[in-house]
């Protein structure tokens, strides 16, 4: 298998260090607020790595969820987001990262994610993270500002590996941080934070510097060392944390240990809305919910992040979603139509290694994907093509196989015989109308060559 390594800036082949598998770091989500589909386009392309990774060996995952320390700044400036989305809801932070935990493994869960092999939240490690930042004051990597314990990037020589030299000089020239007069370097970063004077957070905690909080950037290398060890094989996150977030996690980890932290990074490109970054912050952004109340699935939209490698960008439309949608029907309904007969096994296992490789070449969802397509029309058995594809769905997790039996309702069945005679007569606007108040009630039309099929949302 190849993945690129955003470390070296190539592809490489991957191997794990361990004998007994693979070991995998993700950013999880920090739970201040709804995800938005841009964040969940990176947990469909993890998914799909550590789905074509157990083809070929066992994967301990671990993702953080962080309830804590993330400021609204990547560069420790602003509110603690948890702080901010409870001044918001008018609930504890505590309630907050609850609330929006639950949302996000309901989201994760509805695209078919697998769950991680252990869910780790920073406000249950911070006796680990006070212990990283202990050692890392002992061997000299720390001083102390006003409002923190901050890293000295000046005594890690290879601070900027990861992110390149032209991000270091940005940082100096104040492109990427607020200047802060205390900080010896532009590039240094909290490893702990004091709580505010006269004023008492609702998440603090006492440590040798004093009550605060920690640093968002020591939560991930704390954790990710706790249960995987001091080396991990891949350690995965979107683009945007390359700058900052990975490259004081890389400072801090290897200062402390004296080894290697990460052996291949692996980074999940933007989904732009209207070429722009999709942001909670700048209000640009739409929740899986948003979705399925206008009438798509989760897996519409699965299958539309399939269509692109998870290395380029991917504008999201309308227009794509629906041709998504309409995709994946269609494939499930050919899938569904084909019959129980003879398979040819050598046939099948050319087949299997074809679709293996494409997706074995740095996860080239796209041709795997037209791979499924194209096996639909060749000269084989359909039970041959069954197989292939109950295999090939088994690592895109588009359930096209499954069928469910809806009991509809009467009100819902009136609507849809409106839809039926408003499709007969070529009104399409009355017919988008109708298929607007199903989905309000909780169904999903579908549109096939046998007609309207009806879904639960």
């Amino acid at each position: 298998m190849q993945l690129y390594n955003t470390l070296t800036k190539k592809k490489q082949n991957f191997t794990p260090l361990n004998t007994a598998g693979a070991t995998l770091y993700t950013c999880g989500p920090t739970v201040y607020n709804y995800a938005h589909i841009g964040n969940l386009r990176t947990y469909i392309f993890e998914d799909l790595l550590v789905r074509v990774l157990r083809t070929e060996f066992p994967v301990k995952h671990v993702m953080n969820i962080t309830d804590v320390g993330h400021l609204t700044s990547d560069a420790d400036s602003g509110e603690d987001k948890m702080e901010l989305g409870a001044a918001r809801d008018g609930k504890s932070a505590w309630d907050i990262a609850k609330f929006y935990e639950k949302k996000f493994f309901e989201d994760f869960d509805s695209l078919n994610c697998t769950r991680p092999t252990i869910v780790s939240r920073a406000t249950e490690n911070i006796k680990e993270m006070i212990a990283l930042v202990k050692t890392l004051e002992e061997k000299g990597y720390t001083y102390k500002t006003s409002d923190g314990i901050y890293y000295d990037t000046s005594e890690f020589p290879s601070y900027s590996n990861l992110a390149g030299a032209a991000h270091i000089s940005g940082l100096k020239s104040g492109a990427r941080v607020e200047f802060n007069d205390e900080k010896k370097n532009p590039s240094d970063f909290a490893l702990w934070k004091f709580s505010p004077k006269n004023q008492k957070r609702q998440m603090e905690w006492d440590s040798p510097w004093g009550v605060g909080f920690p640093g968002w950037h020591i939560e991930c290398s704390a954790m990710a060392m706790k249960y995987l060890g001091p080396t991990i094989d891949i350690h995965c996150g979107g683009v945007d944390h390359i700058a900052v977030h990975h490259t004081n996690e890389i400072a801090q980890s290897e200062a402390a240990t004296g080894k290697q932290y990460v052996r291949y990074w692996v980074h999940g490109e933007f989904l732009v809305l209207h070429a722009g970054k999709m942001s909670k912050s700048a209000g640009t952004f739409l929740t899986l919910d948003a979705l399925k109340q206008q009438g798509y699935s989760p897996l519409d939209y699965r299958y539309l992040c399939l269509t692109a490698h998870y290395r380029t960008q991917l504008e999201f439309t309308f227009e794509s979603l629906d041709y998504a949608r309409t995709s994946l029907r269609g494939l499930s309904d050919r899938v569904k139509n084909l019959q129980d007969n003879a398979v040819d096994k050598a046939v099948l296992a050319a087949l299997k290694e074809n679709f293996l490789t494409a997706l074995r070449d740095d996860l080239n969802a796209p041709k795997a994907l037209a791979l499924v397509w194209e096996t639909l029309k060749e000269n084989i058995s359909d039970g041959t093509k069954k197989e292939l594809i109950k295999f090939a769905d088994t690592i895109f997790a588009l359930d096209m196989f499954k069928t469910e039996e809806v009991q509809i309702p009467p009100e819902v069945q009136k609507l849809l015989d409106a839809r039926a005679a408003a499709r007969k007569n070529k009104d399409f606007k009355k017919s988008d109308e109708l298929r607007d108040e199903i989905a309000a009630l909780g169904y999903i039309v579908r549109d096939t060559p046998q007609g309207q099929k009806l879904e639960v949302k």
